[in-house]
C-alpha cells in the first residue's frame, strides 16, 4: 500500500506498517448504521451518544441481567452478553447501569473452578464456541467473560464499592479466571480452544501481571498471524490495544502491519461472519489503530 501524508505509521525499527484511518473511517460513515456511526465518533472524538441510541443497544435484556443470544430463546447468554459489552465499550457506556447488571450477571455466574460455561438448557442450540459440556467453549467463554470483567471492572459499582485493583469491584472473579486460563495453558504456549480464547486469555493474564503466561501465547499467535483473517487480526489487535498494549509493542506492530496488508481499497476490513460484520471488524481496527483511545 503506498504511502501518504493521511495515514497513520506505525514503525518498529526498520518494519512499517501503514493503515489508512481516513478510508476505514469512510467506509463505516458509508456502510454504518446509525449505532455503528455513533460508535465511529465515540472511538475517534469520545463524542457523547444520544441516549436512544444507548438504548437501542441495551435493549432486551434478560430478567437476570444479561442478554440472550438469537439462538438461546429468552435465557441470558454468556457469549451474547459479551458481544453486546464489545458494542457498549465502543459507546463509552459500561458505566451505565445496563452494562453494570449484565456485569454483575457474568460474576454471578463464575464457576468454582474459576471458568464459565453456559446453561446446560442451551446444549441444543449452542454454537460450537458456546456449547454447555464441551471444554473448548468453556475455554473461549472464560476468556471472553474473564477479558470484560478485566476492562470495565473500575467502571462496574454495582456489586460494592469501587475496589482500585485490576478488575475493579470484579478483582477476585478475575484472579480466578486468570488462573484458570493458566492451568489450560500448554507448555508450548498454546491453548485447547479456539483462536479468540489466546487473545482473550493474553490479555487477561497481561493485566494480572502474568507477562510470563502471556508472552508464550503472543509468541503462537504472532506465528499464526500471517494466516489469520482480517476480522480475527482486528478483533485480536483491539482486545490487546484495550488493556494497555501499547502500539510499539512487537506484537502489535506485527497486527497493525497485518491490518495493513489486509485493509480492502474501499477501507474496510473482511469479517468471517459475513459482509454485514464488516462494519464491526473495520470499527475494531480503528480501536486497534487510533492514535490515542477515547477512554
Amino acid at each position: 500500500m503506498a504511502d501518504s501524508p493521511r495515514r497513520n505509521r506505525v514503525c518498529a525499527g526498520s518494519v512499517s506498517a501503514v493503515v489508512d484511518l481516513e478510508a476505514a473511517i469512510g467506509f463505516v460513515v458509508a456502510h454504518g448504521d446509525a449505532v455503528e456511526r455513533a460508535r465511529l465518533s465515540w472511538l475517534r472524538n469520545g463524542t457523547p451518544v444520544p441516549a436512544e441510541l444507548l438504548e437501542t443497544v441495551e435493549v432486551a435484556p434478560a430478567p437476570d441481567g444479561g442478554w440472550p443470544a438469537t439462538w438461546g430463546g429468552e435465557m441470558a447468554s454468556i457469549d451474547a452478553t459479551c458481544f453486546r459489552l464489545a458494542e457498549l465499550d465502543d459507546l463509552g457506556a459500561l458505566g451505565r447501569p445496563a452494562a453494570r447488571r449484565a456485569l454483575d450477571w457474568l460474576a454471578s455466574r463464575q464457576q468454582p473452578d474459576g471458568g464459565w460455561e453456559e446453561d446446560p438448557s442451551l446444549a441444543g442450540s449452542a454454537p460450537e464456541w458456546a456449547r454447555p459440556g464441551d471444554p473448548e467453549a468453556g475455554l473461549f467463554l472464560t476468556a471472553n467473560a474473564g477479558f470484560w470483567l478485566t476492562v470495565a471492572g473500575l467502571d462496574a459499582r454495582a456489586a460494592g464499592p469501587l475496589d482500585h485493583r485490576v478488575g475493579g469491584a470484579y478483582a477476585g472473579v478475575v484472579q480466578g479466571a486468570a488462573q484458570s486460563l493458566a492451568k489450560r495453558l500448554r507448555p508450548d504456549g498454546s491453548w485447547p480452544s479456539f483462536l479468540a480464547a489466546g487473545w482473550l486469555s493474553a490479555a487477561v493474564l497481561h493485566r494480572q501481571d502474568m507477562f510470563q503466561e502471556s508472552a508464550r501465547i503472543q509468541v503462537v499467535l504472532a506465528e499464526r498471524m500471517p494466516g489469520m483473517s482480517p476480522g480475527d487480526v482486528a478483533w485480536l489487535a483491539a482486545t490487546l490495544r484495550r488493556v494497555g498494549i501499547d502500539p510499539q509493542d512487537w506484537i502489535m506492530v506485527r497486527a497493525l502491519r497485518r491490518l495493513a496488508e489486509t485493509q480492502r481499497s474501499d477501507g474496510g476490513w473482511e469479517s468471517d461472519d459475513g459482509h454485514q460484520f464488516d462494519v464491526h471488524s473495520t470499527l475494531s481496527a480503528i480501536r486497534a489503530c487510533r492514535p490515542a483511545p477515547a477512554g
